[in-house]
């Protein structure tokens, strides 16, 4: 079966050229200092051999030819460092522009687009795929002009010395330029793609395999991993060796021509001679020139084989640039205020892709200082509720009103200001305890950074800590446990202040004293809150005065 490309090759040059254009100086300069560089080049050959020819007499202008020669070798070592430096330093530039950009657009298909994602894969997309780009910005755009240029300036001068010759070296041309260019890209279009996929699925294993080092030596299951990243590491191999085969394959045939060409130059001046037209010095000139400029011509070969992988990393990310989000801001929000009700109207759903329903006409009524506990069977959809309140996702039929106001009016911002979410794990960054607890109010004074850890139980601990508050939990991440990361987690929802609290398996890492005391934080400290509480555990639940159950696709109450 024929694999389907989401971007042709001219869409996909045409983006990266029009993401070029903020850099747009540095390429000019590269580009010019590439194409002065090429005709340094030939002008060395070509003049070079007139030296020559001068020195044994066969033509005047030694001295000439020999400035001539010297300043083209000037211009090639000036005109080399004047395209590295510029065109790298263009280059790096919009790989970090392109870095923040790629935040940017998964920023806004999160989360619903993340799920099920492998971090690995993201982490490569984000840092290697990226990187790979720089060859695009930095070695392609050059010989992009150069490759025109060179030819028809050899052509030219051909035509000068005998039309024979330039008839000769047109088709040689566009066979290198062309046909053997466009040839290859075609064949070898999903290669690069294969390559940069496979890459990312073996990232994935290994950076799962250090997160979950522990547990793979607590089961002896490093053996069985180790197997599993092999494999990886065989498919990414083996897409490499395609990888090279084709690019030798590519390579091989233009060095066919090169040498063509050289040997119908000697043919061309063998026939010219047998028909008493001799032009020893113009042909030598000729053929070395020509030489030359089949030579930086032939660089188009590496580009291209280049090009392969640099199109497959394109792909990814314009990927994730073009996804469209699951739910969008309204164009014209509506403030609901402080959130009184919640309204379940006839919702139905089903996750992108299914046709399974989730929920199935579910009607729920949620008044402020309820605190819900929902349960039910793994799948029954209970996340699914906390995941379209949040509008990760839009019902498929049916509305969620918050004070009668549909949710899809109201702005992201309002509504993860009245809404907060506890996971089952609590992320901590690698800053202080400080810092990570702000991250719920960026504002926030160290007063009220304390306060909040205060009435969530954990300012006792922070505070035998060496550094207390500014303690860097990058050091100190791997030695909380389970209940210290989630009472971290509760004070950021304590220093947000919302109107509605979601939690998902709040208690799944915790045992039971430390289950307790958080139950306990929360309806001391959380009383006149509205809560939504997930959990399988029983135990969980015992202090909601409201209990839910998922059953036949639609909550009942207990």
């Amino acid at each position: 079966m024929k694999r389907k490309f989401s971007y042709s090759i001219g869409e996909m040059n045409r983006r990266l050229l029009a993401i070029g254009k903020s850099i747009r100086g540095y390429l000019v300069i590269s580009t010019l200092s590439s194409i002065i560089g090429a005709l340094a080049h030939m002008g060395l050959m070509g003049f070079g051999a007139l030296w020559l020819l001068a020195a044994a007499g066969f033509c005047g202008n030694f001295a000439l030819y020999g400035i001539l020669t010297v300043g083209c070798a000037i211009l090639i070592a000036v005109s080399r460092y004047l395209e590295g430096v510029f065109s790298h330093m263009g280059a790096y530039g919009i790989l970090a522009k392109m870095r923040v950009q790629l935040f940017d657009s998964i920023d806004r298909v999160a989360p619903a687009w993340l799920i099920g994602r492998e971090t690995g894969d993201l982490m490569n997309i984000a840092v290697s795929d990226i990187e790979t780009l720089e060859f695009f910005f930095a070695h392609t755009i050059g010989p992009m002009f150069t490759v025109i240029l060179l030819p028809l300036t050899t052509v030219i001068l051909a035509f000068c010395v005998n039309p024979l010759y330039a008839w000769v070296l047109i088709p040689i041309y566009l066979m290198i330029s062309v046909v053997l260019p466009f040839s290859a890209l075609k064949a070898g279009r999903g290669i690069g793609m294969r390559y940069r996929e496979r890459l990312g699925i073996l990232k994935s294993k290994i950076l799962e395999s250090v997160y979950s080092i522990r547990d793979i030596q607590i089961f002896g299951a490093g053996e069985r991993k180790a197997e599993e990243i092999q494999r990886a590491n065989d498919e990414v191999n083996h897409a490499s060796f395609w990888l090279t085969l084709h690019r030798q394959t590519v390579a091989s045939f233009p060095n066919f021509f090169v040498y063509l060409a050289r040997i119908l130059i000697l043919v061309c001046a063998g026939v010219l001679a047998s028909r008493g037209i001799n032009n020893p010095v113009g042909t030598i000139a000729l053929s070395f020139a020509a030489t030359a400029s089949l030579s930086s011509t032939f660089n188009l070969t590496f580009v291209v084989t280049s090009l392969l992988e640099t199109y497959g990393a394109a792909e990814r990310i314009f990927q994730i640039e073009d996804t469209l989000p699951e739910t969008t801001e309204p164009e014209s929000p509506v403030s609901c205020g402080e959130i009184q009700t919640i309204e379940f109207r006839d919702v139905s759903f089903s996750y992108p892709g299914t046709e399974k329903k989730i929920l199935d006409h579910m009607n729920l009524i949620i008044k402020k200082g309820d605190q819900i506990g929902i349960e039910g069977e793994s799948g029954a959809g209970k996340s699914t509720i906390l995941r379209l309140l949040l509008r990760f996702y839009a019902p498929s039929e049916g509305q969620i009103l918050l004070n009668g106001i549909p949710s899809e009016k109201i702005s992201f911002a309002e509504l993860h200001k009245r809404i907060a979410f506890l996971e089952q794990d609590t992320y901590l960054f690698d800053d202080t305890i400080a810092a990570n607890i702000a991250v719920a109010k960026p504002s926030a004074t160290s007063e009220e950074i304390r306060l909040a850890a205060k009435r969530a139980g954990i300012d006792d601990f922070i505070e035998t800590l060496p550094d207390g508050y500014d303690t860097d939990m990058g050091q100190m991440n791997a030695r909380l446990s389970g209940g210290e990361r989630q009472r971290i987690g509760i004070a950021r929802i304590f220093l947000r202040n919302p109107d509605i609290c979601l939690m998902d398996e709040p208690s799944s890492a915790l045992d039971a004293l430390h289950e307790k005391e958080m139950l306990h934080t929360l309806q001391t400290e959380y009383a006149d809150k509205t809560i939504l509480l997930i959990s399988h555990r029983s135990s969980t639940l015992t202090g909601c005065n409201r209990i839910l159950k998922m059953q036949d696709k639609t909550v009942k109450e207990k």
